[in-house]
Formats: structure tokens, sequence, C-alpha cells
């Protein structure tokens, strides 16, 4: 099972620590060219490259993060994260990187398409917790995705959760990656998150399946 996370737009700037080493950066053979011409056209690409950096784990403070607590996850379980980012395609949890801000946008999508298909796993179980355009990106061929929505119910209405939906990703994220039985199916996922008391919908769709989960 893998996790896919968004970036967070809240970030944690490190007050020292090394600069980033690309060559650290997971999959750094097959992304280190683009990750190299993104930061090349970058106004503060060569002052991003002597900033302090740290585990991305710290530098992602957003909500979704602070409820997630990916750096007080175990080792193990941080290992089935894939954080996706317009500035480094993707990181791990412990990539060390700077504070930076850089949303994706159709130019720089375009140039990690092609090289994120050709490095990222297809095949497995993949719970997909990023917004509409870091998914747009990457999309496996040959995996079960799970995509996450959240919603609110009161006097027989749904609404769909905005800003929170954030926090209830991050929920999500952390009941499966700790769960004590590794998920292997989409109905895997479903009965983890209903067990901790959250009512949940898992359907299956053309793209994929999604678990909808509503609060109150």
């Amino acid at each position: 099972m893998l996790v896919l996370l968004p970036p967070s737009e809240g970030k944690t700037a490190p007050r020292r620590g090394k600069p980033v080493d690309l060559s650290t950066l997971a999959y750094a053979d097959e992304l280190g060219e683009t990750r190299s011409r993104v930061l090349a056209a970058l106004d503060d690409g060569e002052e991003l490259l002597r900033a302090p950096s740290a585990a991305a784990a710290k530098v992602y403070t957003g909500v979704l993060y602070q409820r997630l607590a990916l750096g007080e996850l175990p080792a193990a379980a941080r290992r089935r994260v894939l954080i996706f980012s317009g500035l480094w395609g993707v990181v791990r949890p412990g990539d060390r990187i700077p504070a930076y801000k850089l949303p994706i946008d159709t130019e720089r999508a375009q140039l990690w398409r092609p090289v994120l298909r050709e490095t990222l796993p297809n095949a497995g179980l993949m719970v997909d917790l990023r917004s509409g355009p870091y998914a747009s990106v990457w999309a496996p061929r040959d995996a079960q995705v799970v995509s996450v929505r959240g919603f609110t119910e009161s006097g027989g209405e749904r609404k769909v959760i905005s800003h929170m939906v954030k926090a209830t990703r991050g929920d999500v994220a952390r009941l499966v990656l700790t769960a004590p039985k590794r998920p292997k199916r989409p109905e895997d996922v479903a009965e983890i998150v209903a067990a901790s008391g959250r009512r949940v919908e898992l359907a299956e769709t053309r793209k994929g399946w999604t678990l909808d989960v509503i609060e109150g």
C-alpha cells in the first residue's frame, strides 16, 4: 500500500541544517534532471539550493499534516508515503528539503507527467489524498486507487467539506498507516476508517474507488 499526499501550503522554514542535496531525494536518478530544470527556471532557484533544509515531514505543516503527524509514525509507515510537489515531483517524508512556495501549474505539470509516468509504481493499493491539480499530474495504470472525500450531514442534507477535508484526509492517512494489519483492498481501507467510529461509503467508479467519509 502507498499513501499519496499533496504538499502543504503551510510550511515551516528550517532555521538551520545543510542545504538540499538533490542526489539524496526520492528517485534521484529518474527525477533529478527535471528537478534541476524546474529550479533553474525559478527566480529564487539558487537561493533555494543554499537554504537550510529539514525532513519534509517537518517542513510541511498544514492542516492535513498536523492531523497525520508524520514525524510520529514508525519508519516503516513513513516509507509507504509519497508527497507530490510542483518543485520536487515527489519526495518521501524523510527527504530533506527547504521551505518553498511553488504550486503546480500547467507548465510544470507537463514537465512532470512523463517522468512520473515512467518512474512511479503502478500496481497495488493506493490511498490517494491529493487535491485535484496534483492528482492530475500522475495516475497509476494498474493499481487499485481509493480517493477520499469528506462530507457533513445534518437533517438529511449532505454537504461537501471544503477546507476541513484536509483534516479528514489527514485522519484517514494516519488510520491506514498505523493499522495493525496493512490494508490490501479498498474494502480494507473502508473497514479501518469505519472502525474509528466514522460513517463511510465505498463505491467503485470508472476511475477507481471513492471513499466518502461523513462527519456529523
